[in-house]
């Protein structure tokens, strides 16, 4: 009896774990680290774009110093996006998402002048460095674009997982601490171009001849 007795506990101990994967009690954790890690993709790809604004930023400078309104907005949305905090935890609160991805939102509408800057100033437009550093921030706008998708489908994944049977078992009791993430949404102004206008503002009509000086031009 007492043999029998320790199979059968063995038996246990060998199925057990057997059947608590076979119920899924491992999804969870394991899709939570998948999202957790593709997030990380996400800050890697914006602090790349971060670290080319101040090269871009001090390129455009020296051919069109003039455009200094564009340049300190790229400058102050740049600091702006890495203030907000960004870590892991934002992605189970709402309204710390929802800073993070205005931050960067904020700095993509600024870096739009940037990109036909060079229409207008031909000298910029011949810079192997100014093109250089347009080609890698398209590029890495590209990989964020991906990376943003890759963190949603992820996410989708995690959060179904927690309200389906029978992850939903180990949600409620294991993992309970495990909490849904927050999506990328797109922004009203993705749906449309940035208007960019540098057009130089129209000269003042001279007065007429013999007129009082600082009187208004003749309607």
């Amino acid at each position: 009896m007492p043999m029998i007795r320790f199979v059968r506990r063995l038996a246990l101990l060998v199925t057990l774990p057997l059947l608590l994967a076979a119920c899924g009690i491992n999804t969870i954790p394991t899709k939570e680290e998948k999202a957790k890690a593709q997030w990380a993709e996400v800050q890697n790809q914006y602090q790349r774009r971060a670290d080319l604004i101040p090269n871009l930023v001090a390129t455009v400078k020296g051919y069109a110093a003039q455009e200094s309104s564009v340049l300190i907005g790229v400058t102050e949305a740049r600091a702006g996006a890495l203030q907000v905090k960004s870590d892991a935890s934002i992605t189970t609160d709402p309204a710390a998402f929802q800073r993070y991805a205005a931050a960067q939102q904020n700095l993509s509408l600024a870096l739009a002048p940037l990109r036909v800057l060079q229409e207008n100033y031909p000298d910029l437009k011949s810079n192997e460095n100014f093109m250089a550093l347009q080609a890698q921030l398209e590029g890495t706008e590209n990989r964020v674009a991906i990376a943003r998708r890759d963190y949603n489908e992820a996410v989708r994944d995690f959060n179904t997982t927690l309200r389906t049977f029978p992850q939903v078992i180990w949600a409620k009791t294991m993992y309970g601490s495990s909490q849904p993430m927050q999506l990328f949404q797109a922004t009203a102004t993705a749906q449309s171009a940035p208007t960019v206008d540098f057009a130089p503002a129209a000269p003042a009509a001279a007065p007429p001849p013999g007129a009082a000086p600082g009187s208004p031009p003749p309607k």
